[in-house]
């Protein structure tokens, strides 16, 4: 009837339109399998590519004091995700005294911690080729109760002084040399004693101290507490021929560690120092700081604040070691080789600057 033409497929082979659809589209299938299997590796071979060529971010291994200033930095570095963005893993051991980061410097388990120059330079003159950066020019004052008349280093003669650090305390060594520049012994005219800071700002408290020099943080404290700043150090170190502020203590860390990682120490600096703008211009870091400052009204987290934001460093590091230089003739003479070692001079170098060392 139809004469001529062949039966469709359905008649011919008995099988539906759904089954012959479904056989060609395996038979293609089966055709493509080989290009797809290779498309699939080519995606997983780039992609792989991709993660292992991606770069891993350098490691700085920070050993830092529980309780003191680098830990509330760091905790603003990683609040902030500072690190990240400069491609930084620091990596942080919190350890409970400054000693035990020097351990931890010199014997290899930490890349940086804060210290002093003195102790940099010290541990220059016995061999050791560390470096120093400025961190903060804040040090501490001398306290004394509201209502206290001590304003100089006069008024201290025939007066309780009390002192933390101990007998080489820095701050401790200027006042002596200035005062000595008065004519006044203040070890033989004072009567003088020695303690842990917190135990001396509890005795402050209890007057039962004329005065207390003390760490920065601890001058804050008494601060919020109504005692007021008889000397500030900073006067001390304009005396003693200092043309500004300067910087005491800073990151300390191996010259050699610092060529080799010249990039990674400059990005951590430049984190660094935004940490420490933020938290010069935040209250509501320092709010959420204080439980970990262990302050929680606001006026004394303000004082803070001020204190804090008054040590940033500002001056070019050429001021600050010209300063530093002269200082050290001074501590060496009063302190001698118990507190700087065999070096009478501050040795060329100690202090880092990013754009010219080595």
């Amino acid at each position: 009837m139809f004469g001529g033409v062949e039966p469709l497929p359905q008649a011919r082979c008995g099988r539906s339109l759904r089954e012959i659809g479904r056989t060609a589209r395996h038979q293609a299938v089966r055709q493509c399998l080989p290009q797809l299997l290779l498309a699939f590796c080519a995606a997983v071979s780039a992609s792989l590519s991709v993660v292992t060529s991606a770069p891993a971010a350098d490691r700085i291994r920070i050993a830092a004091q529980k309780t003191g200033t680098l830990a509330w930095e760091l905790d603003i570095i990683k609040a902030h995700g500072l690190d990240k963005q400069a491609d930084l893993d620091i990596q942080v051991v919190e350890l409970a005294s400054t000693e035990a980061g020097k351990i931890a410097l010199r014997s290899g388990s930490a890349d940086l911690i804060v210290s002093d120059w003195l102790w940099v330079a010290r541990e220059r003159a016995l061999g050791d080729k560390l470096v120093f950066y400025p961190y903060t020019s804040q040090i501490g004052a001398v306290m004394v109760p509201a209502e206290s008349s001590i304003a100089g280093l006069a008024d201290l003669k025939g007066k309780k002084l009390a002192i933390a650090g101990g007998p080489l305390d820095k701050s401790w060594l200027m006042l002596q040399a200035e005062a000595r520049r008065g004519g006044l012994d203040l070890k033989a005219q004072a009567n003088v004693v020695y303690g842990a800071p917190p135990l001396l700002s509890q005795k402050a408290l209890q007057r039962e101290n004329d005065a207390t020099l003390t760490f920065w943080n601890f001058c804050a404290e008494l601060e919020g507490k109504g005692l007021k700043r008889g000397i500030a150090m900073e006067a001390i170190e304009r005396g003693l021929g200092a043309s500004g502020p300067v910087v005491m203590l800073g990151y300390a860390f191996d010259a050699g560690w610092a060529a080799k990682n010249k990039s990674a120490v400059a990005r951590f600096l430049g984190v660094a120092a935004k940490a420490k703008d933020i938290l010069a211009n935040s209250q509501d870091e320092w709010q959420r700081l204080g439980p970990r400052i262990g302050v929680a009204d606001s006026a004394g987290l303000e004082i803070y604040r001020r204190r804090y934001s008054e040590g940033i460093p500002r001056r070019p590091i050429r001021d600050e070691e010209r300063d530093a230089v002269g200082l050290y003739r001074v501590l060496a003479d009063i302190g001698g080789a118990e507190l700087v070692g065999p070096a009478r001079e501050l040795a060329k170098g100690t202090f880092y600057d990013p754009e010219t060392s080595d």
